[in-house]
């Protein structure tokens, strides 16, 4: 995910304080809907509009979701790269596979915070994005939702406006406003589920 390294290091410097926030009944009423799997993969198109220019950035690649290890964000296009996020790190690496970025969590008391923001969002964890955004939403159809997401605290608010998320039994779009005016949005296709990682997606992550 092409997330700026000021917002990444913001946000790990911020400790995540969980607070018992009533949940909204549209949030139960999507967890119904949502397919939950140990392992998600799929492909990605994000189109990126940026505060002062015309012509938005576009990039594509594919990624996975494994709920006891992690996330891979690989951008294939325009430029090579990856993302990898445990409980313990954060790595980020250029086409060359040089690292670009690297948070540890024994260096970055509030890289868990982080890495866990993250994840609920991959992963809708509607729960844990309870905690730090405002949600309201609607169903659409029998299997379709619409949710939108406003930051709770300062923190979260200095990097983003809203988040928007579409989908049915996967989450099939994301849409961030950023604070500053940008704008990115994620389409998610070839949604596939699993119940193990591959010993190669496995080794991603160690």
């Amino acid at each position: 995910m092409s997330t700026r390294r000021g917002a990444l290091l913001l946000l790990a410097a911020t400790p995540l304080v969980l607070r018992a926030e009533p949940v909204p009944a549209i949030v139960q009423q999507v967890r119904q809907r949502l397919a939950e799997a140990p392992v998600v993969r799929g492909e990605f198109e994000q189109r990126k509009t940026v505060k002062g220019f015309r012509n938005p950035l576009l990039s594509r690649g594919d990624f996975l979701v494994a709920r006891e290890r992690g996330v891979f964000w690989h951008t294939r296009e325009p430029f090579a790269s990856t993302l990898v996020l445990t409980r313990e790190r954060l790595l980020a690496r250029g086409a060359d596979g040089s690292v670009s970025t690297r948070l540890d969590a024994r260096e970055e008391p509030g890289l868990r915070s982080l890495n866990e923001l993250l994840f609920a969002l991959m992963a809708t964890d509607l729960a844990l994005l309870n905690q730090r955004f405002r949600i309201a939403g609607e169903l659409a159809g029998a299997e379709g939702w619409k949710l939108q997401l406003t930051p709770r605290d300062a923190a979260v608010a200095q990097w983003v406006a809203g988040i928007e998320l579409e989908g049915e039994r996967h989450v099939r779009s994301v849409r961030v406003a950023e604070a500053q005016g940008d704008l990115s949005l994620i389409r998610f296709s070839a949604i596939t589920t699993a119940n193990v990682l591959t010993r190669e997606e496995a080794a991603r992550f160690d």
